[in-house]
């Protein structure tokens, strides 16, 4: 092996852990946003279904984004937030 053949490994190797490394930085966020769509998403789902028991108590939650991203971000915590302001009002 000479000098030359261990830089061309070397620029090899170098070149792709910068692939890795610049793709880890774009589908971190992007892994974050689709957790978040997804947590979003199952909330509309619980309310929805918490909705349709809910006619028989007479208590409804909207469904719509701020609700949803809500649940979605705070998972359970938040539905219980969003109903006790619902009580409360």
């Amino acid at each position: 092996m000479t000098g030359a053949d261990l830089g061309i490994i070397l620029a090899y190797t170098a070149g792709i852990m910068l692939v890795f490394m610049i793709s880890w930085i774009f589908f971190k966020p992007l892994k974050f946003i689709g957790k978040i769509i997804l947590n979003s998403l199952i909330g509309a789902l619980i309310l929805i279904i918490f909705n349709y028991f809910g006619q028989y108590t007479g208590v409804y939650i909207g469904v719509n984004e701020f609700t949803a991203l809500i649940i979605g971000i705070l998972g359970i915590p938040g539905f219980f937030a969003i109903l006790l302001v619902k009580l409360l009002i």
